[in-house]
């Protein structure tokens, strides 16, 4: 497909709107981040916030009524919020992949009446399609099909228009992505109050009982099966994963920050009790400084990697079913790359930026404690483990990663 210069402006304008929006976004959920967060309420007012915004409909086409954004500006998006409130960063990007999930698993028709209706209600969208979910079971039964089970933990849940879920069809075990209106009878919406972290992502279990789903809401299929997904519906995988790589940088980045703004005004932790002269504030302390410098490099080093799988995945997008599976694969290990990067690297910031502050970091009226808790939440969730076999494996065998998307 060829671009034209007219379009790349555009696009680079269309950008720039939006991060204007989202920092505009972020300065707002910055001013009593602390506060919400140690709160713990659902996120109704966040969410009321970013429709009014417009970020909702952001990666929808402009054509079916939406932003017309491209993942590009989505990613920046996601990583722009996360950075004020990681909890409502990660809400945002669980929603954008999965309002845009019909794209990957159903045919064009279906997808584009989906996006159609998502953007005229605004939905803000829930749920998690990962496979290391217990399944739900999909039974067929005159005039669709029946859902019934439990899903442990899903993103948005407390708070979605619509959900998406994982769903094994009845006697063939096929996964499923299904479509649920959460309003339907038989959908019990669970809390997930005993978090440390992620208090804000309005995330929690869901009952399904005998619950009615369409023979349209059924997306397509999962399966990771050779031959079943075409390389394009395989992006989905590396599109998911490059949504947890922004949600960790625009963590990591957030306290960084904060840490720095706060820091410049402080007395230095490691001032020693000696009569030699000693500065006396972290800007002119030789071991904050080499704190800052090395947090620094994690940091720039995890967004460069981001960066390049970003713009691989870009590319391949636009290729569409033209996209081989040798591509398919390069662009999987490159957002499994660039998702252990920024795993490492939300992880390590958020436990070594608040050093340079020393004892008064621990205070609770900062809220610098969330950074860390929300990161972590989400790295116990998906650890980087599989993600680093399967870069080995392809280095050394060439292997294609199997499908797999992130929870």
């Amino acid at each position: 497909m060829t671009v034209t210069a007219d379009e790349v402006t555009d696009a680079r304008a269309g950008h720039a709107d939006w991060l204007h929006i989202a920092r505009e976004m972020a300065d707002d959920l910055a001013t009593d981040a602390a506060e919400r967060e140690q709160a713990g309420k659902a996120p109704l007012d966040e969410v009321a916030r970013l429709r009014e915004s417009g970020l909702l409909t952001l990666p929808a086409p402009a054509e079916l009524g939406g932003g017309g954004g491209d993942w590009r500006t989505a990613y920046a998006v996601i990583r722009t919020v996360a950075a004020a409130d990681g909890a409502i960063g990660h809400l945002l990007g669980n929603h954008y992949f999965l309002s845009c999930s019909a794209r990957f698993f159903a045919d064009r028709t279906r997808a584009a009446r989906i996006e159609r209706e998502s953007t005229a209600g605004q939905w803000c969208w829930g749920g998690g399609i990962a496979s290391h979910e217990p399944p739900l079971i999909l039974t067929p039964t005159s005039g669709g099909y029946l859902l019934n089970g439990y899903q442990r933990y899903a993103t948005g849940v407390g708070v979605a228009d619509r959900l998406v879920v994982r769903a094994a069809k009845y006697g063939t075990g096929e996964p499923l992505a299904v479509l649920v209106d959460p309003a339907r009878s038989g959908v019990v919406i669970g809390s997930s109050g005993d978090a440390f972290g992620q208090r804000l992502a309005a995330g929690g279990g869901v009952e399904f009982d005998s619950v009615r789903v369409a023979a349209d809401d059924v997306l397509g299929s999962l399966s990771p099966d050779e031959g079943v997904l075409s390389p394009f519906a395989s992006l989905a995988a590396p599109t998911a994963r490059l949504v947890s790589v922004h949600f960790c940088l625009g963590v990591a980045e957030g306290l960084l920050a904060e840490v720095r703004e706060y820091g410049r005004g402080m007395r230095s932790p490691w001032q020693p009790f000696s009569p030699q002269p000693w500065p006396d504030s972290p800007p002119h302390d030789p071991y904050a400084l080499t704190v800052y410098g090395e947090l620094t490099v994690v940091a720039r080093a995890a967004s460069a990697l981001a960066e390049q799988a970003v713009d691989a995945l870009v590319h391949g997008l636009e290729q569409g079913e033209d996209l081989d599976d040798e591509e398919c694969a390069e662009i999987a290990v490159l957002a499994s790359v660039a998702e252990s990067a920024a795993s490492r690297a939300a992880q390590e910031i958020t436990t070594r930026a608040l050093d340079v502050l020393g004892a008064d970091a621990a205070s609770a009226r900062h809220g610098f404690d969330r950074f860390w808790r929300n990161a972590r939440t989400h790295t116990l969730r998906e650890p980087v483990a599989h993600r680093l076999r399967e870069v080995g494996d392809y280095f050394l065998n060439g292997a294609h990663p199997p499908f797999a998307l992130p929870a």
